[in-house]
């Protein structure tokens, strides 16, 4: 029996029972951006860059269940700027400096927003005040590049079942905290093998050893953008669209 399909712009989608829009999108091959999703983690919905438009309704594509003969709009001038203004909201609201960071060529958040062709953000950066996290012997972390997705938070919880990290605070004032008497990440069962310990997409958990080994100019998206090469996962060592 043939599976059923939905139309993605003009591409049919196979999909099976179960799946959703993006997870079926990119089982045939093809990427919608999005910084919150994994495909083993329970569905988020909240970076909101992988929107789609459904019978004139936007929606996420990583929370939408996949439905025989749907039209899926994908690729249209508005919902480019608004998944550009998406990114650049989420420069302005962290510290983002670029050609000093550590994951600076194998970045999603950068990867989206040179595929997007942000140019400039056009909103006026907040500079919070993060404070750094050092105490764990493997890992450190950078709160000035936390996005918020959440994946550490749901890998550690899902995958690794363990309470490691948890959100705080309101608008600029967000953080995100580990759970330990302390506050510090260094009196968390935290490990190095952990998968939440690879899962970030920016440059907020950083391991000790290991940094700046790829030279500039032949790391992950310096030869292919993103929308070609797909989601680098590092806690498993493959490329997903």
């Amino acid at each position: 029996m043939n599976e059923p399909v939905f139309w993605l712009d003009d591409k049919a989608i196979p999909f099976r029972d179960g799946q959703t829009v993006m997870t079926a999108v990119t089982a045939a091959g093809h990427y919608i951006p999005h910084l919150c999703h994994h495909p083993d983690l329970t569905p988020h919905g909240s970076c909101r860059l992988c929107i789609v438009q459904i019978d004139g309704r936007i929606r996420a594509a990583c929370t939408t269940p996949a439905q025989a003969n749907m039209k899926v709009t994908f690729d249209t001038t508005l919902l480019n700027q608004q998944r550009r203004q998406i990114v650049e909201l989420l420069f302005a609201e962290g510290n983002h400096l670029c050609p000093s960071c550590e994951v600076s060529g194998n970045c999603q958040l950068q990867a989206l927003a040179y595929d997007l062709g942000m140019t400039h953000s056009e909103f006026a950066p907040l500079y919070p005040q993060r404070e750094t996290d050092g105490s764990h012997p493997d890992i450190f972390v950078d709160q000035d590049r936390c996005i918020f997705c959440e994946l550490c938070t749901r890998s550690a919880r899902e995958l690794d079942q363990k309470n490691i990290f948890g959100i705080s605070g309101r608008g600029s004032h967000t953080y995100l905290l580990a759970h330990s008497d302390s506050g510090k990440l260094g009196d968390t069962a935290l490990t190095e093998t952990d998968r939440a310990a690879h899962i970030c997409p920016v440059g907020c958990l950083l391991p000790r050893n290991g940094n700046y080994q790829i030279p500039i100019g032949e790391r992950l998206y310096d030869a292919q953008p993103i929308h070609i090469r797909g989601n680098h996962r590092p806690d498993d060592g493959e490329f997903t669209p």
